[in-house]
């Protein structure tokens, strides 16, 4: 989000190669009362999300030689950001398949710009419930703690910064310590998604996030431990007694 004076304005960050569509929705958007940013191919809408955090991302699925299903890929490798496709194609296939990637919602050209900002803000009111309500309990595991009425991570009593896609995936995973999860199932219950529609590399980046947050050696992982040619298990109990005592032992993420 942006502010300005005492306003909060949220950041929507439209992906789109067509300068008359560009214009349409950044006038009729800031009149709206966001902050417009613009990126019209892969490289500039992957530089967008990671240096700017947009709250929201509008993104074309043909932009010009890019592919913008290609650009939501590669997106959910450094962001969670709820992320809405705009697209000229209208069959029932098409949509499913946008929305069985894991997009939040799909809107198909020609649209009115009432549907583009009503949109919006189902899908940013749905974002913000869905980060505020996984609260359900409070997990700890020696010096690792997991809020779920709070989400929030703290360390040996030092709170830890997790996106909400971090935060989910690593309560999953503690909720059924040693139980081992596919990158697959991990895209099924995390994502709700699948590995026909979603990158399994999602899964291994945010893991790999998540370990930097919440291990003393993320090179050497002990509380989420790769099992080789299975997937990831959460180990309640290994840096309870000493932090680094096993560090030799543990086998190498993959």
């Amino acid at each position: 989000m942006f502010i300005v004076g005492s306003c909060v304005l949220t950041k929507i960050l439209v992906v789109e190669d067509d300068d008359e569509i560009v214009g349409l929705l950044e006038t009729f958007l800031t009149s709206e009362g966001y902050e417009v940013l613009v990126a019209p191919d892969f490289v500039s809408a992957l530089s967008a999300t990671s240096s700017l955090a947009p709250d929201l991302v509008l993104i074309d699925i043909v932009l010009g030689t890019d592919d913008g299903r290609d650009v939501f890929r590669e997106l959910r490798l450094i962001s969670d950001v709820p992320t809405i496709f705009l697209t000229g194609r209208g069959l029932e296939s098409e949509r499913i398949a946008g929305l069985k990637m894991g997009a939040d919602d799909y809107i198909v050209k020609p649209f009115s710009l009432g549907e583009v900002s009503a949109r919006i803000e189902s899908v940013l009111r749905r974002s913000n419930s869905n980060a505020s309500g996984i609260n359900k309990s409070n997990l700890r595991f020696g010096d690792l703690e997991i809020n779920e009425t709070t989400h929030e991570v703290k360390l040996a009593g030092n709170l830890l910064e997790l996106t909400s896609k971090e935060f989910a995936l690593l309560v999953f995973l503690a909720s059924s310590p040693r139980q081992v999860f596919s990158r697959d199932q991990l895209l099924q219950h995390v994502w709700s998604s699948s590995s026909d529609w979603q990158n399994e590399a999602t899964v291994t980046e945010h893991i790999r996030r998540v370990r930097t947050k919440i291990e003393v050696d993320p090179d050497r992982p002990l509380w989420i431990r790769t099992v080789r040619g299975a997937g990831y298990r959460f180990e309640p109990g290994a840096v309870a007694a000493n932090p680094v005592a096993k560090v030799d032992s543990v086998e190498k993420p993959a």
